[in-house]
């Protein structure tokens, strides 16, 4: 029997219920909204296409954004300038530098300057330590999707092998290091390693997050092991094979359609915890300006 899908968009727009009342409670208890600053530089078309579908879900929840465009040429020290001003202002709550940056940019310089009560995409090295030793702080957005997704299905991780294959700063090592924070006991593989069918045959929970298309051949799976698919590659196809795969899993996340929706919703909730964190502050004003209408 085919295994069970496990629906990143069903879990997402329950998520995004729960984020539209919230903001409505927040509006009406503080005189704004929360605010998630975007920084995009260059043209690179997708880029620009996933930063208006983070816009369009802030509107949709009563969220504000606030959309920041520098051109390709920019430096490192002009986006870390921009990152900046943006975490020293008080109206906003979140920041979410869209990458990948331009080749000449020191993308970890622009990252750092982000402040971690900000770091609502989890990309600092500050965020990647407390997520580590399992401290708070705010999770990277896709790692934490698969988290939540994972939990959404009550799918056991304490005890359990799993086996990540990427190792990415952004993606591979922090799911890594979530599952280890949750009694999970975790195998990294990548590029080089060199029995990477054996790896994934011994896995309970796979994480597949390497970029390369249908890698993860569906003869590998282990029967019953849950498979998560973070791949995306051109046509909409995954790291694994999935079809193959399908009818060894027990629980397995289409491509599109798994974890792709979590991303975004992991962001405006972390959006949202660094709103309420800002807004308890003693020296945070109230913001009346920001009550109106949503960017």
């Amino acid at each position: 029997m085919p295994g069970e899908i496990l629906d990143g968009t069903a879990t997402a727009a329950a998520i995004y219920d729960r984020l539209t009342a919230e903001v409505g409670e927040f509006l009406a208890k503080y005189g704004r909204r929360p605010l998630l600053a975007t920084v995009l530089v260059g043209d690179d078309p997708a880029s620009h296409t996933y930063v208006k579908m983070k816009a369009n879900r802030c509107r949709e929840v009563g969220m504000l954004s606030r959309r920041i465009e520098l051109p390709e040429a920019t430096t490192t020290e002009e986006l870390v300038a921009t990152i900046t001003s943006l975490s020293a202002d008080l109206e906003v709550d979140g920041i979410l530098l869209q990458h990948p940056v331009p080749p000449q940019i020191d993308e970890r310089a622009a990252f750092e300057a982000i402040a971690p009560g900000k770091d609502v995409d989890g990309v600092t090295r500050t965020s990647f330590a407390m997520m580590s030793f399992d401290e708070g702080g705010f999770r990277s957005a896709t790692p934490g999707g698969i988290l939540a997704l994972l939990d959404a299905y009550e799918v056991p991780i304490s005890g359990r092998h799993a086996v990540v294959v990427g190792r990415s700063a952004i993606l591979g090592r922090p799911v890594g290091m979530l599952l280890l924070a949750r009694d999970a006991t975790v195998t990294f593989c990548h590029s080089r390693t060199p029995d990477l069918a054996e790896q994934v045959a011994r896995a309970d929970i796979i994480v597949a997050a390497v970029g390369r298309p249908e890698l993860i051949k569906g003869e590998w799976i282990k029967p019953g092991a849950v498979v998560v698919d973070a791949g995306y590659n051109p046509g909409n196809v995954g790291d694994v094979e999935y079809e193959a795969a399908r009818r060894h899993a027990s629980l397995i996340t289409p491509v599109p359609g798994g974890v792709g929706p979590m991303t975004i919703a992991t962001l405006l909730d972390q959006t949202m915890r660094a709103a309420e964190a800002h807004q308890t502050q003693s020296d945070r004003p109230l913001v009346g300006s920001l009550a109106g209408e949503v960017r």
